[in-house]
């Protein structure tokens, strides 16, 4: 059943929102994202989706604490993506207790260490692409590379993969509607999951990402700018479906 991913962006320890990934571009939403986790699952989400921005840039998890009372504080799956590129770090991640792990950056880089670490962590490991017109970006987005993102991710195919989160770097953080084409032609290209990231802004957006086959997809600055209200988010997942959301 379709996914609603509430996102909590981490960056000196608080949560902020960036216009497509432009650490320049910054809006802090609060100085506490714990408190931000329980208000998503008081709202009614059943998963949230950790970005560790610092780690994204500099390749170490820096807001580990932040990610771990998150956890420790609300009973639903949590994910984390931002830094993560090497098996100490995943194992450490995992016992902290997040339910799985997005890489992106190293995926691109060495595919066969991801391939690796995803045989020894199956269903653990979302593989992270971030595109820019089809491009997969790297390092917090601020390198573009020459592989197509469709191609990254056909060279998983046969690796258990929890989920691929493809993020559209032209919609995200700008209120204007996500890349539907590009969400669904992903989807279609692959057998895992995909979640689909960046201008999810209204209940209409989310409707129509479930129509075209996604399993789900990330909201941030909508969620944090009251553009879209997390109950209607789920309401419009339920009606695009005619049925419940995944319990």
């Amino acid at each position: 059943m379709f996914q609603i991913w509430p996102a909590i962006d981490i960056r000196g320890g608080r949560c902020v929102r960036l216009r497509q990934g432009d650490y320049q571009r910054e809006t802090v939403f609060g100085d506490d994202p714990v408190a931000l986790a329980r208000r998503w699952v008081d709202e009614g989400g059943r998963y949230l989706h950790l970005v560790d921005l610092d780690g994204a840039r500099d390749g170490a998890t820096t807001n580990e604490g932040v990610v771990r009372a998150i956890v420790e504080a609300v009973d639903v799956p949590c994910e984390l993506g931002g830094g993560v590129r090497d098996e100490v770090t995943i194992r450490r991640l995992l016992d902290v207790g997040l339910a799985r792990l997005v890489v992106g950056t190293r995926a691109l880089r060495e595919p066969q260490w991801f391939a690796e670490m995803c045989r020894a962590f199956p269903d653990r490991l979302v593989l992270g692409i971030d595109a820019r017109d089809g491009l997969v970006a790297t390092d917090g987005w601020l390198e573009t590379s020459e592989t197509s993102a469709i191609d990254l991710a056909r060279q998983f195919a046969d690796s258990p993969l929890a989920a691929i989160v493809y993020t559209d770097i032209a919609t995200d953080g700008m209120l204007a509607g996500p890349n539907v084409e590009a969400m669904a032609r992903m989807q279609q290209s692959v057998e895992v999951p995909v979640i689909a990231s960046g201008g999810v802004t209204t209940a209409d957006d989310v409707a129509r990402l479930a129509e075209a086959g996604l399993a789900g997809c990330i909201i941030g600055r909508a969620l944090y700018e009251g553009t879209l209200v997390l109950a209607d988010a789920l309401a419009g997942s339920i009606k695009a479906e005619g049925g419940n959301l995944e319990s």
